[in-house]
């Protein structure tokens, strides 16, 4: 993973700007010795801002920004001159971006909508000047509010990829064939375990112009939700998913405890995993016959829509499709 462009978990530190001071000012003119208070307002300090920019799809450009500071507001001046503010930085992260506090954990807020904005640390706001707390019995006051400070801290960035559709499956299951095969998609395809490291997002083509999104999740071992194998870290992209696709090969020798497996792993790491819709796919049909087919469909589990695939031949892609966008469409 160290070559790889796909960064999905960053911590970084920001800071925002702190507000610029009030001024103190006396007005004072050759022929007015003795003028009123004129200090204008401190600027406020700038903001960090998070953006949700679509076109951004990792996290890797602020991998290596590890601290994050805005400008602080600038001092009132006299003659009401308001301080200028600083400099709001904005920084872009994919759709599907979660933001969390670093210490304790807690989600902050997601940024799950295209081009939206939070602000992840609000500027301090300016001071005010002494010409705010004139009074008729306080005509000069020489004192003026000093600027607040800014926020600042430890925050962690998650990606949790969104698509409509999320594979599910033991290593070399077909998964990253699939994609290959029903979309534009280019994952790394090998005849060995762990060939995909990290995920892929893919476009399928439906009819009538209509598609859906589908990613290809690194296969998922008995043991993810305790960290083992390359699965604990990909786990939260199927969050994201309205539907899951679980996959396994023909050539296990039991479909239905590899399902049970599969499906008891999303449920110790997150249980509100099992309310989303699920469909199953026998991949690798090719490898058997029609007969072997009949027996394996008895052992099925019966509430659950299945299907046999081949992405080599393209047997039962087609109706795959059907499944998946009638899924998608309840």
């Amino acid at each position: 993973m160290a070559d790889s462009n796909f960064i999905d978990y960053v911590k970084i530190y920001c800071a925002s700007g702190h507000g610029g001071a009030g001024s103190s000012h006396l007005y004072r003119a050759k022929y007015v010795p003795k003028g009123g208070p004129d200090g204008g307002d401190g600027g406020r300090g700038g903001h960090i801002i998070l953006r949700a920019n679509p076109q951004f799809w990792t996290l890797i450009h602020l991998k290596y920004r590890k601290h994050v500071q805005a400008d602080s507001g600038e001092k009132g001046g006299g003659a009401l001159c308001t301080g200028k503010n600083g400099t709001d930085i904005i920084l872009d992260v994919p759709v599907g971006t979660v933001v969390k506090d670093a210490e304790t954990e807690e989600i902050l807020f997601e940024m799950v909508e295209p081009g939206q904005e939070k602000i992840l640390c609000k500027g301090g706001k300016g001071g005010l000047g002494n010409n705010n707390f004139k009074t008729p019995t306080m005509q000069t006051p020489r004192y003026a509010q000093p600027g607040e400070e800014g926020q600042e801290g430890w925050f962690i960035l998650e990606l949790k990829l969104l698509a409509d559709v999320g594979l599910v499956g033991f290593p070399n299951a077909g998964k990253s064939t699939l994609l290959a095969a029903t979309t534009a998609a280019k994952p790394k395809i090998a005849n060995y375990a762990f060939t995909t490291l990290e995920p892929n997002l893919g476009i399928v083509k439906y009819y009538d112009d209509r598609s859906f999104v589908m990613a290809d999740i690194p296969g998922i071992i008995e043991g993810a939700h305790e960290g083992k194998g390359i699965g604990h870290r990909f786990l939260r992209h199927i969050e994201r998913n309205s539907v899951l696709l679980f996959m396994v090969s023909a050539e296990e020798n039991d479909i239905r405890a590899c399902y049970r497996t599969l499906l008891n792993e999303l449920k110790l790491y997150n249980s509100e995993l099992l309310d989303k819709t699920r469909v199953l796919a026998i991949t690798k049909c090719d490898l058997i016959d029609k007969e072997i087919e009949k027996e394996m469909e008895k052992t099925l589990p019966k509430d659950l829509p299945h299907v046999f695939i081949s992405s080599v031949t393209g047997e039962g892609i087609p109706q795959l499709k059907d499944l998946l966008w009638k899924s998608l469409t309840l």
